[in-house]
């Protein structure tokens, strides 16, 4: 018999050494699941996630929901900076009345609890004009009145 026999135990956990505490095996799992918390919070703070499923979900067929049509243009105004009021304060009354190729949107800011100025009294902010057959929009923004094309 030629060479040497050698006795090996099996070692325990990824084989490089000693197994792994509970403790260890605890903190490498934070080190991993604080920062992506920390990651989505942030990303939801600064609204990236509502773009991004606004994205997503808001398509051609989306134009004839007046739902989903609100909820799209309230991430529109939000984030475009055309107003400094927070997404949960607007109001969109929808005038169906109009045509297809120029329906009316009137976008208003209310004044409740936990928004700006809770006076009760809802404020005019601006119009913006729907032309769901061709998807565009215009707005007054800034010219009363006169419409212009909003940004997407």
């Amino acid at each position: 018999m030629t060479g040497t026999n050698k006795t090996s135990t099996p070692r325990l956990g990824s084989g490089r050494g000693k197994p792994r505490t509970m403790r260890q095996h605890i903190i490498r799992r934070l080190l991993v699941v604080l920062p992506a918390s920390l990651l989505m919070v942030v990303l939801m703070k600064t609204g990236v996630l509502d773009v991004a499923a606004d994205r997503m979900t808001f398509d051609k067929l989306a134009w004839f929901d007046d739902t989903k049509l609100v909820e799209h243009l309230r991430i529109l105004v939000t984030h475009n900076g055309m107003t400094d009021e927070p997404g949960r304060c607007l109001v969109f009354i929808v005038n169906g009345n109009d045509p297809l190729n120029a329906q009316r949107i009137d976008v208003m800011a209310k004044h409740i609890k936990g928004c700006p100025d809770p006076d009760g009294k809802p404020q005019m902010l601006f119009t913006i004009r729907v032309d769901k057959a061709d998807r565009e929009l215009q707005t007054d923004h800034g010219t009363p009145g006169v419409f212009h094309p909003m940004r997407p």
